[in-house]
């Protein structure tokens, strides 16, 4: 059954905004009682418009000439109209619109909505986020080349197997330089990012439909290490010889106890440290990645590891709270340092990111949205990622209710014998 739709146009002229006489003519167009504004990029004489026959008025040459187009818009609209009538599809003003000025769906390509999305995150998102998105359109568009033998397509193209086949490429993907293809976790994450430039152009209504409507995103659960606190005691008593591998323990320490990522660590200044609420020292900084303030009130060891640079000449330079180092070199140094302390996981900078979420923080009984306000994340369920239960926190645990328990029982027999 066709749905009942109504129809109906109005020209009019913009004379508030009129120039020697003349005013600019538009059009409304009306479908079910929801309008838009459509300029016609024509200029009538004010003095010669019939506001109410909604035409120009004389038999003159001129008169003539648009009172023919006015008709000729007409016309064109009212054809637009019928034929999504005859095809039984969604009738809108805003369609018939961009149908008569051709700026409708169809017209849109992938390569316009990651244009758009480029210019979208430009100064919104940081550098590294920006990256990742210019890597994934990369495959994107590496995908279209080789497999579909083309360099870009209609937003109407994608759909389903538009996703399948993308993912199947993905299988394929083996970075120069990387020991292996890309993961499974990393190929969705490519797909999550397509996702939210398709999304936008779904909103943005260049595209009728949401081809990730039936996508499930299939991640493997990963095993997010961080040292114990015994390994981590291992690491803060080692004497190091070497000045690099002393920094670098003492940059990864200070990671550990105050949960401050690499890139955040690296933008501190002496401005950041500032006197907190409880009269204590805090760190007051703004993560780059989320542009969230984080407070992190400093615990004794953090606090040391300031006090030795305070006055030092690597910190005198860069006139930086901490010394500065690549992300890429301190990583490196790290499988020395967990090589001279014995540490056989793979230690990485971020894994005392990590450290501070699980073996710090919530292993010695902090809440959770504790944690997840020091570490600066926007969504709780971020930090339930890190949310390990430990055997010595569940010994602990199990511990104080089985005395619970006994006492309970104790107070039961204490009763009965009376």
């Amino acid at each position: 059954m066709r749905t009942k739709h109504t129809f109906s146009t109005f020209f009019w002229l913009q004379t508030t905004r009129a120039i020697n006489n003349e005013a600019s003519l538009y059009i409304r167009i009306t479908v079910d009682g929801k309008r838009v504004n459509l300029s016609l990029k024509k200029r009538v004489p004010v003095s010669l418009w019939d506001a109410k026959k909604k035409k120009v008025k004389g038999t003159s040459a001129q008169s003539k000439q648009i009172n023919f187009y006015i008709e000729e818009v007409s016309t064109k609209l009212f054809q637009i109209y019928q034929d999504l009538k005859f095809k039984d599809e969604l009738i809108t003003a805003k369609l018939i619109k961009s149908l008569y000025t051709g700026d409708n769906q169809e017209s849109k390509s992938l390569k316009n909505i990651f244009s758009y999305h480029s210019q979208k995150i430009a100064n919104t998102l940081a550098s590294g986020s920006i990256r990742n998105f210019g890597i994934t359109e990369n495959y994107v568009f590496k995908f279209l080349e080789k497999k579909k033998s083309t360099t870009d397509i209609h937003l109407s193209q994608l759909n389903f197997e538009f996703l399948s086949h993308f993912e199947l490429f993905l299988c394929d993907i083996w970075p120069v330089g990387h020991p292996k293809a890309l993961s499974n976790n990393t190929r969705m994450k490519h797909i999550q990012r397509l996702r939210k430039v398709v999304t936008l152009a779904y909103h943005l209504e260049w595209m009728d439909r949401d081809p990730f409507v039936r996508w499930k995103m299939t991640y493997d659960k990963t095993n997010r290490e961080f040292l114990s606190e015994v390994e981590l005691k291992n690491l803060e008593d080692k004497v190091f010889i070497s000045k690099r591998l002393d920094r670098v323990r003492d940059l990864f320490v200070f990671s550990c106890y105050t949960g401050i990522s690499y890139v955040d660590l690296m933008n501190l200044t002496s401005s950041h440290l500032v006197l907190g609420m409880d009269g204590g020292n805090w760190i007051m900084t703004k993560r780059q990645k989320t542009n969230t303030i984080v407070k992190v009130p400093l615990l004794g060891k953090a606090l040391e590891i300031i006090t030795k640079y305070k006055d030092h000449p690597v910190t005198k330079v860069t006139e930086s709270l901490l010394p500065i180092m690549t992300n890429e070199k301190l990583n490196v140094y790290l499988k020395e340092v967990a090589n001279f302390v014995g540490i056989e996981k793979n230690l990485t900078f971020h894994m005392a990111r990590h450290t501070f979420a699980t073996t710090i923080t919530l292993s010695n009984g902090v809440p959770i949205e504790t944690v997840s306000k020091l570490l600066g994340h926007t969504k709780i369920s971020t930090t339930q990622i890190y949310a390990r239960v430990l055997e010595h926190k569940v010994s602990g645990d199990m511990k104080a209710l089985k005395d619970i328990l006994d006492l309970k029982n104790k107070e039961t027999k204490m009763k009965k014998a009376d």
